[in-house]
């Protein structure tokens, strides 16, 4: 562990959450993060960099599914239908946090990062991720995205390589819809 309570990969979590910052005020937006199995951890590595608060808003760790629907507006019929670890309550994460801050782009994640919690069809390691994105003069609703990876190692494994891969996605989408839509000059 370094001196920042980030674990020995920490620095290249920073150097994601970085690149990420820096296009997303580029962008002339903020970021928000929506996190249940990282509890905070994306947050965490968001502000390690000095100046982060041009473009990170703020998080939400919502480990409960009341804490889902209370602070991000998670409907209990999906949490009911689908479960905690799904697709559709990363979606409806990052849509909430979106709506809830000041921020164009959100990012969430729920899973199970072990040891235990598994469930039929939702081993340890099942991390399920969505992306919410929103550029300003572009008009329309956000784009929301998600997906399930399923993560190897103990638990603090699994919720660096969640971190990594929400950063590293969401780095992605924002490239992504730059190039589609250039900003007005």
């Amino acid at each position: 562990m370094t001196a920042h309570g980030i674990m020995d990969d920490g620095d290249a979590l920073v150097a994601l959450a970085a690149a990420l910052g820096r296009s997303m005020r580029d962008a002339g937006g903020l970021i928000v993060t929506a996190e249940s199995c990282t509890g905070g951890l994306i947050a965490q590595v968001l502000t390690e960099t000095a100046g982060s608060s041009e473009w990170f808003d703020r998080g939400f760790v919502t480990y409960s599914n009341e804490a889902k629907a209370d602070l991000l507006g998670v409907r209990p019929a999906t949490l009911q239908s689908q479960g905690a670890v799904s697709e559709a309550v990363a979606r409806e994460m990052a849509s909430g946090a979106l709506k809830r801050s000041a921020a164009r782009l959100a990012l969430s994640v729920t899973g199970i990062a072990g040891p235990g919690g598994a469930v039929p069809g939702k081993p340890v390691g099942t991390v399920c991720f969505g992306w919410a994105l929103a550029l300003p003069d572009h008009g329309g609703e956000p784009l929301v995205t998600s997906e399930t990876r399923h993560l190897a190692g103990d638990r603090a494994a699994v919720r660096r390589a969640a971190a990594a891969h929400a950063l590293a996605q969401a780095s992605r989408l924002l490239q992504q819809r730059l190039q589609d839509w250039p900003p007005v000059a």
